[in-house]
């Protein structure tokens, strides 16, 4: 097994340029048990990146190594061209919620995330700027006097999110960001996400795999602790020769489609109304093959809600972790 080795603090030229975050072979073992086994990913600056699996596959292991909570038994991990550990370095430049965070209940949210800036080094006057500028991203403004304690669920999640964004870091950090939210903050707090997409490179760790495909350009889908899928969602989505189309209720001629020469399988749900055509990438591409299918189903008098390439990211997560 490698041992371990802090990153010196030097940002590299590579990292600056394209990457913000390496994982390179990392393992991380609770006794005979490995967690995280030889994981290696990279991230691209300014992206959403999803980490996805089920329980037990590692994400949230991964996720402690790379906001400095524990540290590898083997390989090494660069965050801005440094060791998670380099306190020094990576101070205001990273920012971090994770799952169990909880606000304070005493403490008021101005006061409290004034506090937290000036650890950050900031003088108490740039600390209130970063408080009030935070608070007014998440539509908090008006929350700089009340009680952490006395703050809906939903409020206080935005502040503990607005605490991430202190300082304005390059890389955040995000464990299950809308667990427990209902619908509409949950939605909330997904485009407070997308808005900070190309000017932070944003990490989330979510059992939501609708909202990792809404949100997120790229991620690593992880299984007893190997990466057993990795890169852009359309990448993740599309990489079986398949298209799917949502009909509305109405006749859909399946004799038809299955004689076309660019359909290997086509498959048809009723409940959902989803027409599945199998292709082989050899034969034809995704365009063309929609463009024969969708000329079947006018011909045919089928009515169309939608078409899609590859399948869903939850699909694709289900057969690579089954």
């Amino acid at each position: 097994m490698s041992e371990y080795r802090d990153v010196p603090a030097v940002e590299t030229a590579a990292v600056s340029a394209d990457y913000v975050v390496r994982l390179s072979d990392v393992s991380k073992h609770f006794g005979v048990k490995a967690a995280v086994d030889h994981v290696s990913l990279r991230i691209a600056r300014g992206a959403v990146f999803g980490l996805i699996g089920p329980n037990g596959a590692g994400k949230t292991t991964t996720f402690s190594m790379l906001a400095g909570f524990l540290r590898p038994s083997g390989g090494t991990i660069e965050v801005l061209g440094h060791s998670p550990h380099d306190v020094a370095a990576l101070r205001s430049r990273i920012g971090v919620l994770p799952q169990d965070a909880v606000l304070p209940p005493g403490d008021r949210v101005g006061d409290l995330l004034v506090h937290l800036a000036c650890m950050q080094g900031m003088s108490r006057e740039r600390a209130r700027e970063q408080a009030r500028a935070v608070l007014a991203e998440v539509e908090g403004a008006d929350w700089w006097p009340t009680k952490c304690g006395a703050l809906s669920h939903g409020m206080a999640k935005r502040v503990q999110f607005a605490q991430a964004m202190l300082g304005d870091p390059d890389v955040v950090l995000l464990d299950e960001p809308t667990a427990g939210l209902d619908p509409r903050v949950a939605f909330e707090i997904r485009q407070l996400i997308v808005a900070r997409k190309r000017r932070t490179t944003l990490i989330v760790s979510s059992h939501n795999l609708h909202e990792l495909e809404e949100m997120c350009d790229a991620a690593a889908v992880l299984d007893r602790g190997r990466v057993v899928a990795n890169g852009s969602i359309h990448e993740l989505t599309s990489a079986g020769g398949e298209i799917h189309v949502d009909l509305a209720r109405g006749p859909v001629p399946l004799d038809a489609l299955r004689a076309l020469p660019v359909a290997d399988r086509v498959e048809f749900d009723e409940e959902r109304r989803d027409l599945a055509v199998y292709f082989s990438r050899e034969k034809a591409d995704a365009e063309a093959v929609i463009g024969e299918v969708l000329a079947v189903l006018l011909q045919n008098g089928a009515r169309i809600s939608g078409v899609t390439k590859g399948r869903g990211l939850e699909q694709r997560v289900m057969e690579l972790t089954a």
